[in-house]
């Protein structure tokens, strides 16, 4: 058998070189992800090119204003109320000139009154410069939440928000609150027509379901107790979401309150989609959105991250449902098979290293490849980076996932020379804690690898 050409470029010394990137802090990944089923909208996807590397950014408006050019750390921002000062290192000291560049190009056509859909998801696959809000108003369009028309923003905002209260008004209220409103609807009608018998509920007139006690299905009762399983764990979840990071993590009143907010939008998600529920690490997929929506610096855009994150994250999770489906697992579209894709990727690219790594060392993809695609990389760089990649997974018009094996299988190629010398052992222990990286050379391999399949 004739073995695949190792294309030239992937011989550059390029790959092997220690990143000059210093501010590039890996997480210790702990391994989270289990499984279940699905209930929510195809992502809707519009058509220009991923290029690769930088970041970006500026404000944001809830009414079509032109934003102000500026440029601040979004990581790193304690003088914004919204944000929590965290830990991370967002190194926003050197500003380069091409992300100052591509924030202009951002601002201008986000100032246009029906947004260029294609325009805007090439310029932001490059990398969406950080601070000022640009990011937020992006993914929001990137994730279908905006219309392009500005001119329907207030109206499609006010809508979806009333509807999250609507939500969580009919979810998340306690059945102790359902029956006592039930006895105070109850017992004005008995006020018209009985006086003495103000405030009393008679015992014919408690239901079956409103028993706590009762087991029937239609109980209030029985399914809050049903749901408590997952409520715990839901709560277990996001007090550990970024525990270095002030935002989501200690006894301050921001992070108490971003924690609940977290809590309110995983729960009232669990509850309308019954089949897949609450799938454990789905909290670390809402940070980043809520991260990054929290910190918008427009005042009422901030004031309404909740609502605005949870229909942005059940958009984002429809690209990826049916990793989330332990039924369909084996499938042609479970995560096993997703899995494989990316196997077949490296094997294209790459077929020296697949080889040693499957063949040779015998690394089952699944032993890393599960945590970086089921979590969209967000436990394989730090906080700042991850943002990073994302502007490139939402930008993409063939959908999140496509981007996300192609920057799976660069992230392989980028350390090819290590694992080609690595047994087992070392190979895994390497896959499973990424070394750090220069992320606008990951995101240019990725876009390679694109170009070349396009070729």
């Amino acid at each position: 058998m004739v073995r695949k050409r190792v294309p030239d470029w992937l011989n550059s010394s390029l790959w092997s070189t220690t990143p000059a990137d210093d501010r590039l802090h890996h997480y210790s990944p702990s391994p989270t992800t289990t499984t279940s089923s699905a209930t929510f909208s195809e992502p809707t996807l519009q058509p220009p090119a991923p290029v690769p590397p930088p970041a970006a950014s500026s404000k944001p408006q809830s009414t079509p204003t032109s934003p102000k050019l500026e440029i601040r750390d979004p990581v790193n921002r304690n003088s914004n109320n919204n944000s929590g000062g965290n830990d991370q290192n967002g190194d926003s000291s050197g500003v380069s000139p091409d992300d100052i560049s591509r924030q202009a190009q951002l601002l201008a056509e986000l100032s246009k009154k029906v947004i260029n859909m294609w325009e805007l998801r090439r310029i932001a696959s490059q990398g969406i410069p950080d601070g000022g809000g640009i990011r937020s108003t992006v993914w929001k369009l990137l994730l279908g939440y905006l219309p392009p028309d500005r001119s329907q923003w207030s109206s499609e905002l006010a809508k979806k928000r009333s509807q999250y209260r609507h939500f969580k008004e009919e979810l998340l209220m306690n059945p102790s609150e359902i029956t006592r409103r039930l006895e105070k609807s109850v017992g004005c009608d008995n006020d018209e027509s009985k006086p003495e018998g103000r405030g009393l509920l008679s015992r014919s007139q408690i239901t079956h379901g409103e028993h706590p006690l009762s087991l029937g299905k239609s109980s209030v009762w029985n399914q809050f107790f049903q749901d408590s399983e997952i409520i715990e764990q839901i709560d277990r979840d996001v007090m550990r979401t970024h525990p270095d990071m002030h935002f989501f993590s200690g006894d301050s009143q921001l992070a108490k309150f971003n924690q609940d907010a977290m809590r309110n939008i995983l729960i009232v998600f669990a509850k309308l989609n019954p089949g897949i529920r609450y799938v454990q690490g789905m909290n670390e997929i809402l940070a980043p959105l809520f991260y990054v929506f929290k910190n918008d610096p427009d005042v009422e855009m901030a004031a309404n991250a909740e609502a605005d994150t949870f229909f942005c994250f059940v958009e984002l999770l429809s690209g990826f449902r049916d990793h989330f489906c332990q039924q369909l697992d084996n499938s042609n579209v479970g995560i096993r098979s997703t899995i494989t894709r990316l196997s077949q990727l490296l094997k294209e690219h790459d077929e020296e290293l697949w080889r040693h790594l499957e063949v040779t060392t015998k690394v089952n993809p699944q032993f890393y490849a599960f945590r970086w695609i089921t979590l969209l990389l967000t436990q394989e760089f730090n906080f700042a980076d991850s943002l990073h990649i994302w502007d490139t997974l939402l930008s993409d018009p063939e959908g999140p996932l496509e981007t996300l094996l192609r920057v799976c299988c660069a992230m392989l190629i980028l350390i090819r020379r290590r694992l080609l010398a690595g047994d087992f052992t070392s190979n895994l222990k390497l896959l499973q804690h990424y070394p750090s990286a220069n992320i606008s050379h990951l995101l240019y391999v990725a876009n390679k690898l694109r170009t070349q399949a396009i070729g």
